[in-house]
């Protein structure tokens, strides 16, 4: 009797490739070699769209041509550039288009204001994908709309860096931009995340690639020190730092464009576009854990804090009792 052996190396392959990550290979063409690909990192919330608006306005104004794209799943890199209307995102108008059988044209997702050209990749409903396969999915379809064939000099990417699967890690697991730019404040989380994406940076070069770190923007900056503490460790320059001040807040809560030179803030950000061309990609040293806890004062982060190993006994609480032993106990002769 010859009995039917599932082929469990066929299933085995089927879970892997459900489960897996983005490949990573999304077509590579020649780039315009005089045109400065930078990937902004930083953690959720800590002002990369601010920074990046108001950088991306102010490099325009000086005369340089400019391409900002959002590849944060919220969306908002473009709100400020556009006083706040909501850009319509390469990934909702891909979906769209297709179910109608049209092909998206550069005028779908491509937009403009005071010289700056700027679009949002997007990314899936809450719940309903992957935001880093949507990363991917966005720069394949950037690549069919032409995208190596473009003029321009600068392309900025907003990328969120607390973010650490495939997708978001794209200009630096494939050589995308020529350096990474940290968005960072005075704050442990941000630290941490600026510090996680120094990690990579030295794991990618270490396999190879070209990819560095051009320096920090210190945002909301109070003066308390530790930002600049961070840059000096892991070695690359500080090339802004835009203080926490009542009128900006204002502003970006506002919509209002401050990278201009019709501005009080004008200087520090056509400053910061001239940092942001000449810094040459640098290869950060990350921080251990406990390097960048040494950063902070040790009341502010627990220091000393020493861990206490639990025990079984710990985890079953009152359904703890004693095991019996598989001891053999000899008598005495």
């Amino acid at each position: 009797m010859t009995l039917d052996i599932p082929n469990l190396k066929d299933y085995d392959n089927k879970l892997r490739e459900e489960a897996a990550e983005p490949t990573l290979e999304v077509p590579q063409g020649e780039p315009t070699k005089k045109t400065q690909i930078i990937a902004i990192y930083g953690k959720g919330g800590i002002g990369k769209s601010f920074t990046l608006a108001n950088l991306s306005h102010m490099m325009a104004e000086q005369g340089k041509r400019v391409l900002l794209i959002g590849c944060d799943p919220k969306s908002d890199t473009t709100s400020l550039l556009f006083g706040g209307k909501a850009c319509p995102t390469i990934i909702e108008t891909s979906t769209r288009k297709k179910l109608a059988g049209e092909e998206v044209k550069i005028g779908d997702v491509c937009f403009k204001r005071g010289g700056v050209f700027a679009m949002e990749l997007g990314g899936p409903e809450v719940g309903r994908g992957c935001g880093g396969r949507g990363i991917i999915h966005g720069f394949e379809l950037l690549e069919k709309l032409g995208f190596h064939d473009w003029d321009f000099d600068y392309v900025l990417l907003d990328f969120l860096g607390d973010v650490v699967c495939g997708g978001f890690g794209l200009p630096i697991a494939r050589d995308m931009a020529q350096k990474v730019i940290l968005v960072g404040s005075n704050d442990l989380q941000s630290l941490y995340v600026a510090n996680n994406v120094c990690s990579a940076v030295e794991y990618f070069r270490k396999l190879g690639g070209n990819v560095g770190v051009a320096g920090l923007v210190i945002n909301k900056d109070d003066g308390s020190g530790e930002a600049q503490a961070f840059a000096k460790a892991v070695d690359i320059p500080v090339l802004a730092s835009i203080p926490q001040d009542d009128d900006l807040r204002k502003k970006s809560a506002n919509y209002q464009i401050v990278g201009t030179g019709e501005s009080q803030w004008g200087g520090l950000f056509a400053a910061l576009g001239e940092n942001v061309a000449a810094a040459p990609p640098m290869r950060p040293t990350a921080l251990s854990q406990d390097e960048l806890l040494e950063l902070f004062d040790g009341s502010d982060t627990g220091a000393g804090v020493v861990l206490e190993p639990a025990t079984d006994t710990d985890m079953r609480g009152k359904n703890a009792k004693p095991k019996a032993s598989l001891e053999v106990v000899y008598d005495d002769v």
